[in-house]
């Protein structure tokens, strides 16, 4: 059986869903991935169009709280965000959190010069989630021990 890995956010806009497109992409064959937040903000623009250049298609996905996911026995529960793993609800069963902070690409993209300027800290945000989505499930099963 796969495990089963909710990538959680504040808004499950960008961070979180970035993680679970590049989880379906890389590794949908040994995990089953899911995304959700604590609050719902939209399928955030810059990270479906930064993660379509790099391949991985988003644009079908929504936002969600995690009480409209159709799994609720999740066997990791990844929180991208300090404030999703500071208000993250408690999760029934055996579900194991674990915090993989990421930078928030809308903060950072504030005040940005131009588009171009704007799209940069999605695509290092981006990247650096691909490189953590590509140690699983692995490295989760190696933080719990």
């Amino acid at each position: 059986m796969k495990p089963k890995i909710l990538f959680l956010c504040t808004g499950n806009s960008c961070r979180s869903q970035m993680a679970e497109g590049w989880a379906r992409h890389l590794k949908g064959d040994v995990i089953e991935p899911y995304s959700a937040g604590i609050e719902k903000h939209g399928l955030n623009e810059k990270a479906v169009r930064v993660m379509a250049e790099a391949g991985v298609d988003i644009s079908g996905q929504q936002s969600r709280l995690v009480s409209e996911l159709p799994v609720q026995d999740f066997d990791y529960v990844v929180t991208v965000c300090d404030h999703a793993h500071e208000s993250c609800p408690l999760f029934p069963g055996t579900a194991r959190v674990v915090h993989r902070g990421f930078d928030d690409p809308p903060r950072l993209a504030a005040g940005a010069a131009s588009e171009e300027e704007a799209l940069e800290p999605y695509r290092r945000v981006r990247d650096e989630i691909r490189a953590f989505v590509e140690t699983l499930p692995d490295a989760l099963e190696k933080d719990m021990s």
